[in-house]
């Protein structure tokens, strides 16, 4: 018994190895018939499909990434507030914001900006009844709606843990966005072009090395861009969860009740798998993700093949007489 119970360790231990490498994200990916999976996560196919070029043509790129930590930051949170009067809806607004004002002002690298969005009247239905007609709902004023984003810029990631805390004491809870900003943006598309330019040369040369075709003289038409995401478009979500299945008897009435599933938000990177080269390849917080891919499509001329080879005519021996005749002679080469 005990050889057995070891065998089933050993053979269940490398599903358990391969959970906790890969996390969650591959549970939904599953198959089983007593689980449910929402929002399943589809993987490109890995297998590698070169295709020939037509048209005596060759394309030849190279594609660079670099990962770019950010070093400014602009959290924002949205303020709502609503009030029977307009100086009171104003009153209240200010007295949440500059609460928050007060304190993110205490950190000399944090920059405090306020945005106004809307300030609209709020309705509500009265009813007004009739004996002998059915009852009239008419929509009347009962206030007012006043929203205002709050923008924060700070430099640490760290401090966003202590602006959570101040929106928090001052009841306001919604967290819109983080954008995430570089001062060496520029630097770092520029150096991605530098070292993409010298690997497209490298690769041509290969290419004329096995070819045999000198490339030098050839039409060519060059074609170069640069993409850059940033962490808030590369959130994404899943949902991984096991429920039993139910065999309910179709000739009785049941009702099935599911509770509330988590949905998990995870950031996402651009996977550099498809690149030649990535600057920062190793990724522990988000960051900027600037991509450049240039390309360079020459046209091959081809070359007309060589005429045949004509033979040699053969020699002939001819002689002049006095008379002006002309004689072939046949000499027996």
């Amino acid at each position: 018994m005990k050889q057995l119970v070891v065998l089933i360790i050993f053979f269940l231990a490398p599903l358990f190895l391969a959970a906790q490498a890969s996390g969650n994200i591959n549970y939904h990916n599953q198959v089983s018939g007593s689980r449910n999976y929402q929002n399943q996560v589809h993987f490109p196919d890995n297998n590698i499909d070169v295709p020939f070029n037509n048209n005596n043509e060759i394309i030849v790129g190279i594609k660079g990434m670099g990962n770019l930590k950010a070093n400014a930051y602009v959290a924002i949170f949205n303020v709502t507030q609503v009030g029977t009067t307009t100086e009171e809806v104003n009153q209240l607004v200010d007295e949440r914001i500059n609460a928050i004002k007060n304190k993110v002002n205490k950190n000399s690298n944090a920059i405090f900006y306020v945005d106004m969005i809307s300030f609209v009247p709020a309705y509500e239905y009265n009813v007004e009844k009739k004996i002998f007609s059915k009852k009239t709902y008419n929509e009347v004023p009962k206030g007012f709606e006043l929203k205002k984003n709050i923008h924060i810029q700070y430099q640490d990631p760290n401090y966003l843990n202590e602006i959570i805390a101040f929106c928090a004491d001052a009841e306001v809870y919604d967290m819109i966005r983080v954008d995430y900003f570089s001062d060496d943006l520029d630097s770092t598309k520029k150096q991605l072009s530098d070292k993409a330019k010298i690997l497209l040369k490298e690769k041509l040369k290969d290419y004329e090395e096995i070819s045999g075709i000198q490339l030098v003289n050839a039409e060519k038409q060059l074609v170069e861009d640069f993409k850059i995401v940033y962490p808030v478009e590369m959130y994404k979500s899943y949902q991984a969860y096991a429920s039993s299945s139910l065999n309910l008897n179709p000739k009785k009435s049941s009702k099935v009740h599911q509770a509330d599933k988590s949905i998990t938000l995870y950031y996402q990177p651009v996977i550099d798998k498809e690149f030649d080269f990535v600057i920062n390849p190793t990724i522990l917080e988000p960051v900027i993700q600037v991509m450049y891919e240039i390309k360079v499509k020459v046209r091959i001329v081809p070359i007309p093949p060589l005429a045949p080879v004509q033979p040699k005519p053969e020699k002939q021996y001819l002689f002049l007489t006095p008379n002006g005749d002309v004689i072939n002679l046949d000499i027996g080469q």
